[in-house]
Formats: structure tokens, sequence, C-alpha cells
């Protein structure tokens, strides 16, 4: 069985940091690329950024690029999101997604960004 279990999350003052992590079990994860999405309340889920299985190319929403870094760990079967200068619209669910031959989804994690 696939999982893909987010963590990290939290309330943050804007200008701060966070770290999330996505621990993928259940499959081949160094075959995956893997991404992160967010959501926001009424909007549509958007693409934050993604990284191919190999680790050497990423890509990045223009809202958050500079600002935000992905990376993984294939030996750990976790992806990373390190979030810089965080700011109040950065608030959402943020969610981890796994690509291959089928696509599956994490749970999602809160990320508020409010003084």
């Amino acid at each position: 069985q696939v999982q893909l279990v987010e963590s990290g999350g939290g309330l943050v003052q804007p200008g701060g940091s966070l770290r999330l992590s996505c621990a993928a079990s259940g499959l081949s994860f160094s075959s995956y690329a893997m991404s992160w999405y967010r959501q926001a309340p009424g909007k549509e889920r958007e693409l934050v950024a993604a990284i191919v299985s190999t680790g050497s190319s990423t890509n990045y929403g223009d809202s958050v690029k500079g600002r935000f870094t992905i990376s993984r760990d294939n030996a750990k079967s976790t992806v990373y999101l390190q979030m810089n200068s965080l700011k109040p619209e950065d608030t959402a669910v943020y969610y981890c997604r796994a690509t291959y031959i089928m696509t599956y989804w994490g749970q999602g994690t809160q990320v508020t960004v409010s003084s």
C-alpha cells in the first residue's frame, strides 16, 4: 500500500521559514517524480515545486521562485520543501504528489502564515 505522509506544517510569522517533509512508502521512490502542490480556501490546487526522480532537475511555481527549494533523499524515500521568506498568501494546505506510472497524493499539511 502506497503512503505519502507530509509533516512540518504549522503556524509561522511572515518572513519566517518552514521545512516540509513527505515520507513515502510502498513504492519504488527513486523511480518517481515528486512534487508539492498547495490549495488555499476557495482556490484551485496549484503546483508549488517539482523534482525529477534523480533530483537533477527542479521546477517552481512563479509565486515561490527564489523563496522555496525542493529536494529529495532517495535513500530515505523522502522529499522536502524548504520555505523561506513566507508570506500570508502562502497560507494553504500543502500536498505531496508522486508520479510515475501511477499518481499518488498525500493527505496534506496545513501551513498558516500570520502575525
